[in-house]
C-alpha cells in the first residue's frame, strides 16, 4: 500500500532533521558569539526556543547537546542552560585588553605584575594608554573590542566629561568581563569588579605611625583632583578624630605646586604648629623638604614626613618615608580575578583592597627615636580604633 508522509518536523527525513538541528545550533552560536546571551546567562527554556526558532523541541534539545559538548553551555539540573565564558585553553589562549592612563609613572610595576600573571596563565595581552583622556580611553577600549579581547583591565579615567557613576555605568555595559585596576566603584549599584589599593588605611595608618613617634598636631598636604586624594584624606581625618588630635590641611592643583606653593604650604603648617605631616605624593613631599631647607628648618628634627605613593620618594634629598602601594600585587591580582571571571562566570562580583605598606626612611625619624605603642587615644578617655570607614 502506497501513501505519503504526513508534512511534519518529526516525520521529516533523518538527513533533513539533522541539517534542521545543525542550522539551529550555528543559530545560537553566533548569538552566544555576538552576545545576546552573554556568559553567565541563562537560555530560554527549550519550549521557548521552539517557538521562537520555529522547531519541534526535540531538535532544539539536540541542537542544545551540541553546544553542551562544544562546552558552550551547561546544562544544570533544576536551573536550566547556561552560557560558558571561553576558556583560555583549548585551541587559542585568552587575550587581554589592558588599558591605563599612564605607562611612565605608578604603573610599570602594576603592568609587570598583570604581565607575569597572564603570562602563567597562557593568556596574552594588549596594551593601550589613554594619557588621562576618556575619549581616548573609550576608543581604546573599542579598538580592543574589534581586535578580540576576552576581557579588559581598565584604570578608567573618572575626571572628564562623563561623571564617574556614568562612566562606570558604561563600563559595566561592556560585551565581555572588565575589572577595574586602582579604581572601584563609587556607590552600591557599581557591579564593575575592581582591585585596587586602600588608600583611605594608607592615610590611617600614616597618621598612627606619626602619633607613634610624638607627633600631635600632624597636617594633611594633598595633590588634587586625584582619584587618590580623597580616599586618602578620608583615613587620614579618620584617625586624627579616634585620636583626638587637631589637624592642619593644604590642597593645591598638579600644576600649582611649585617651589612657592611649597613655601605656602610650610608657612600654613608651621603657623598651625604642625610637626609633621602627610603628603601625597612624593613630589609634595619633596618640594616640601626644600621649602624647609629654604626657611632653616630640618626634615624631619623640626618637620617629619610621610609621603605617598613610593615612586621617587627614595631619591629625595631626605630619603622619604612613604605609604607604599602594592602595585605588583594590584597587578597579578586584578590578572587572577579576570581570568577567573572568564572561567567561572556564575561566581559571585567581587571588589578587592589591598592595605598598602609604610617603607620607613629619613623623612619621618623613626630610625632615631624608639617608637611607641600602638596609639588608643591621645587626649581624653581610652577608646578602641573603629573599622576604617568607606
Amino acid at each position: 500500500m502506497t501513501g505519503s508522509a504526513r508534512p511534519s518536523s518529526e516525520g521529516t527525513a533523518p538527513e533533513v532533521r539533522g541539517l534542521k538541528f545543525r542550522m539551529l545550533a550555528d543559530r545560537l552560536r553566533r548569538e552566544i558569539a555576538d552576545g545576546v546571551w552573554p556568559p553567565g546567562g541563562r537560555l530560554p527554556i527549550e519550549p521557548e526556543l521552539a517557538r521562537a526558532h520555529g522547531a519541534s523541541v526535540s531538535t532544539v534539545r539536540r541542537a542544545v547537546a551540541e553546544l553542551v559538548a562544544e562546552e558552550l553551555v551547561e546544562r544544570r539540573q533544576g536551573s536550566g542552560t547556561y552560557v560558558l565564558a571561553p576558556k583560555p585553553v583549548s585551541g587559542r589562549s585568552a587575550l587581554i585588553g589592558v588599558v591605563v592612563p599612564s605607562t611612565a609613572f605608578y604603573y610599570p610595576r602594576v603592568l609587570k605584575g598583570i604581565e607575569e600573571e597572564l603570562t602563567a596563565a597562557g593568556a596574552r595581552a594588549v596594551l593601550a594608554c589613554s594619557g588621562y583622556d576618556q575619549a581616548r580611553e573609550f576608543g581604546a577600549v573599542a579598538d580592543l573590542l574589534d581586535a578580540g579581547a576576552d576581557g579588559l583591565l581598565l584604570a578608567p579615567t573618572l575626571t572628564g566629561p562623563k561623571t564617574p557613576e556614568a562612566y562606570l555605568a558604561r563600563l559595566a555595559a561592556l560585551p565581555v568581563p572588565a575589572v577595574l585596576v586602582e579604581r572601584r566603584g563609587t556607590s552600591l549599584g557599581d557591579t564593575v569588579e575592581s582591585v585596587s589599593t586602600h588608600h583611605e588605611a594608607g592615610g590611617y595608618d600614616a597618621v598612627r605611625h606619626l602619633v607613634r613617634l610624638g607627633h600631635r598636631m600632624i597636617g594633611l598636604v594633598l595633590r588634587i583632583p586625584s582619584p587618590t586624594a580623597e580616599p586618602v584624606g578620608r583615613g587620614f581625618h579618620q584617625a586624627v578624630r579616634e585620636l583626638g588630635l587637631p589637624s592642619t590641611e593644604f590642597q593645591a592643583a598638579l600644576e600649582e605646586w611649585s617651589p612657592a606653593a611649597a613655601d605656602r604650604c610650610l608657612a600654613g603648617l608651621r603657623s598651625a604648629g604642625a610637626t609633621a605631616a602627610v603628603c601625597f605624593g612624593d613630589r609634595q613631599a619633596a618640594l616640601l623638604t626644600a621649602a624647609a631647607r629654604r626657611f632653616g628648618l630640618r626634615v624631619p628634627d623640626d618637620l617629619a614626613l610621610v609621603a605617598y605613593d613610593d615612586e621617587i620618594a627614595d631619591i629625595a634629598e631626605v630619603p622619604l618615608t612613604a605609604v607604599a602601594p602594592p602595585k605588583h600585587l594590584l597587578g597579578r591580582t586584578a590578572a587572577a580575578l579576570l581570568l577567573n571571571r572568564l572561567e567561572h562566570p556564575e561566581d559571585s562580583r567581587r571588589t578587592v583592597l589591598l592595605r598598602p605598606a609604610i617603607t620607613v626612611r629619613d623623612s619621618c625619624g623613626a630610625a632615631r627615636h624608639r617608637i611607641a605603642p600602638e596609639p588608643d587615644r591621645v587626649h581624653g578617655g581610652r577608646s578602641s580604633p573603629s573599622a576604617l570607614e568607606g
